[in-house]
């Protein structure tokens, strides 16, 4: 796996297509690894003619850790939050934007459509909103825009997120929970396959794992607040793509963003969850072409899409 340095620190990235082609640059979601990113979506993407860029965020995959800053108490982060006393991340929203800057920056990729997943889909925004030369499009996925007010997870999504594996030294267990956690939160009408997330799962696992770094992740997003005066300041095409069905990030999010961003697209898609199922991917390759072509017209009304 190729390292280059950015903004600094270490950053682990996969390329796929033709360097002449237009690209496309990938940012995953909370302690999602680049390989999250589903190959039939990446090669769907350069069969279209993109040039794909993806990339370990810092604090997960093969990229820098932050372990030295110390793993964060996420109650007490939580408790800040909602008294509104300032957090002290190991480091912000705005620098993991700058990390996807100086990737952009070492491939020598002046202007990039900009695609983002959950937490990816926030550090795309302000991606579009502080580096408006460098991004050609922005489509955000699954995410939000942080303003105070939105609903949260699900009572069954947080449950899951915040339950632990019976035993956390056992890869089997992992995986299991790992599982477990994706079931809850994937796309009620579009299920993956038990084997088939299994695999996935122990993939990621053996490749890297990092809690503490998904922990310090969570508290740069909540440190991050609303960003609405930023989504303001985007000039870019946007398209806004979210699931009818999302447990962790409602889809009363995707409708904030896309109200907040001047111009943009909202897609609806019933039936998805939290996740990028297989069965949808040629329906997201074919609202990304459209969008990065110009041929979508700016417009906050959802749109829906419902299973054939």
């Amino acid at each position: 796996m190729p390292i280059l340095k950015s903004n600094g620190i270490d950053i682990a990235y996969e390329t796929a297509g033709d360097p002449k082609d237009v690209p496309v640059l990938l940012i995953m979601g909370l302690g999602m690894q680049l390989i999250a990113w589903p190959d039939d979506f990446v090669d769907g993407l350069v069969e279209l003619g993109f040039y794909v860029v993806r990339f370990d965020n810092r604090d997960s995959g093969l990229s820098a850790k932050f372990g030295h800053a110390g793993t964060p108490s996420l109650p007490l982060a939580f408790l800040k939050t909602l008294v509104r006393w300032p957090l002290r991340p190991a480091y912000t929203l705005e620098d993991m934007a700058a990390d996807s800057i100086g990737v952009m920056r070492v491939l020598g990729i002046a202007k990039a459509h900009v695609v983002g997943a959950s937490m990816g889909g926030m550090i795309a925004q302000v991606v579009a909103a502080k580096y408006p030369d460098r991004v050609l499009s922005l489509t955000s996925i699954m995410s939000s825009s942080g303003r105070r007010g939105l609903p949260g997870p699900t009572r069954a999504a947080r449950a899951a997120l915040l339950c632990r594996p019976a035993n956390p030294n056992n890869a089997d267990s992992v995986v299991a929970h790992m599982c477990k956690v994706f079931h809850v939160i994937g796309s009620p009408a579009y299920p993956t396959p038990d084997k088939q997330l299994r695999v996935r799962v122990a993939r990621s696992i053996a490749r890297n794992v990092s809690n503490g770094g998904v922990a310090r992740q969570m508290v740069a997003i909540a440190a991050s607040g609303d960003r609405s005066a930023l989504l303001h300041k985007i000039a870019a095409p946007t398209l806004v793509i979210h699931g009818a069905a999302d447990p962790l990030v409602p889809l009363a999010c995707g409708q904030d963003t896309a109200r907040q961003v001047p111009g943009a697209r909202l897609e609806v898609i019933e039936g998805m969850g939290h996740d990028l199922p297989s069965q949808l991917i040629e329906r997201l390759l074919a609202l990304i072409d459209a969008h990065a072509h110009g041929k979508m017209a700016p417009d906050s009304t959802a749109r829906h899409f419902e299973k054939q």
